[in-house]
């Protein structure tokens, strides 16, 4: 037993950054961890894969944001408007796959920790004269990239915006296999990954095939909950492997640049 404690003491975690939160579950998400992000539209998913690479990038890690509909400009754009200062990090833009050793060289020429943002909208208008076409298999692309990026560069963080763009892009004829094997590609590469999942309106499912629930090590779920004529955010651990977790549901809210959980109005006892 005092072995096993030992262990558990020693393992990395990677904060979510949220005050209130990441106290609640061992001090974060364990490290090579896949981890769903779920919740419907609006529910600020990207948001908060956003400020986890930011913040660990501002500890000099570097992490990657696969964005797969919002361009890269929509998504910096926004996070201006929230109060990132992104001058304080190497932010790389991967707008074209013909220049990814450039950008690769940028990366490790950086003092401190990076940022990369993968605009695959922008490399799809591209791709017309290369052997992907327009039809191809998106996977293999982002899987190339992640390769590269980990071979290279110190990339161990990695966001997927999102799940649902993946299986428009993508063939899943047969879902269960495929999932298997991406889950699989991920933790073997040794990547702590955040999964944007889509979630239906009546919130009947974490997921669009019902087997990421079961193969991701970790869910997160944020809704949208009515009271008093007043939507807010609400967040909770469904499940974290090797953590011991409030599963408590937390009011989230996102003020002076910085994201917050509280329970019934007040921080939570730690």
């Amino acid at each position: 037993m005092a072995k096993k404690s030992e262990k558990k003491e020693k393992m990395e975690r990677i904060k979510l950054y949220i005050d209130g939160f990441d106290q609640q579950m061992e001090g974060g998400i364990p490290k090579g961890h896949v981890t769903l992000i779920c919740g419907t539209a609006g529910t600020m998913k990207s948001s908060l894969a956003f400020n986890t690479l930011y913040n660990e990038a501002l500890n000099g890690k570097t992490g990657l944001y696969v964005s797969l509909e919002q361009s890269a400009n929509s998504l910096l754009e926004h996070a201006e408007n929230m109060g990132f200062d992104l001058s304080k990090i190497n932010l790389v833009t991967i707008s074209d796959i013909s220049k990814l050793s450039s950008n690769i060289s940028s990366i490790k020429s950086s003092k401190g920790g990076s940022l990369i943002i993968s605009d695959l909208g922008s490399i799809r208008k591209q791709v017309k004269g290369t052997k992907i076409g327009p039809s191809g298999d998106w996977l293999n692309v982002i899987k190339n990239i992640i390769k590269k990026l980990k071979e290279k560069t110190e990339c161990d963080l990695f966001v997927l915006d999102s799940l649902s763009a993946l299986y428009v892009l993508s063939n899943f004829d047969d879902p269960r296999t495929k999932l298997f094997y991406i889950f699989e590609f991920l933790r073997d590469i040794g990547l702590t990954t955040f999964l944007i999942s889509e979630m239906p309106l009546n919130k009947s499912k974490y997921s669009e095939y019902e087997v990421e629930d079961y193969l991701a090590d970790g869910i997160i779920l944020i809704q949208l909950t009515e009271r008093f004529r007043k939507v807010v955010r609400e967040l909770s651990v469904v499940k974290m492997r090797s953590t011991n977790c409030n599963t408590d549901v937390f009011t989230l809210e996102y003020k002076n640049k910085k994201f917050y959980a509280t329970q019934g109005g007040k921080p939570p006892i730690v």
